[in-house]
C-alpha cells in the first residue's frame, strides 16, 4: 500500500486492523474494543439513541471542531501550493500530512 492508502479500521476506536486475509474481515482491533462496542449497544437499548450513535463530551466535541478547522486549513495550504506552482514533491508532502491529520481525526474515541 502507498502512504495514502489505508487498510480496514476498528469500528470502535478507528485504529488500523491487521488482517490475515483469511476468513471474515475483523470489525475490531482487540477484544477490549469489541467489549466497549457491546457495552454501548446494551447501554442504549430501550432508548431513542441509535446503537450506532457516538456520544462525545463537550470537551471532545470542541477538540473535534478545532481539528476539523486545522484540517480545512491544511487543505487550503495544498490548494495555495498547487496554484503557486509548487514543486510536486512539496505538494505530495502536504497531501501526506493532510491524510495523516484526517486519520487522526477519524479516531473519535481516542
Amino acid at each position: 500500500m502507498t502512504p495514502l492508502q489505508q487498510g480496514p479500521t476498528c469500528a470502535w476506536c478507528g485504529r488500523d486492523i491487521d488482517s490475515t486475509g483469511r476468513g471474515r474481515p475483523r470489525k475490531y482491533c482487540s477484544q477490549a474494543c469489541r467489549q466497549r462496542a457491546y457495552e454501548q449497544r446494551n447501554n442504549v437499548s430501550g432508548t431513542q439513541i441509535p446503537a450506532s450513535a457516538v456520544i462525545l463530551t463537550p470537551e471532545r466535541a470542541e477538540q473535534l471542531k478545532d481539528s476539523l478547522f486545522e484540517l480545512r486549513c491544511a487543505a487550503e495550504d495544498i490548494a495555495t501550493a498547487v496554484d503557486g506552482g509548487e514543486d510536486p514533491d512539496e505538494v505530495r508532502a502536504l497531501c501526506e500530512e493532510l491524510v495523516a491529520m484526517a486519520r487522526k481525526i477519524e479516531k473519535l474515541r481516542s
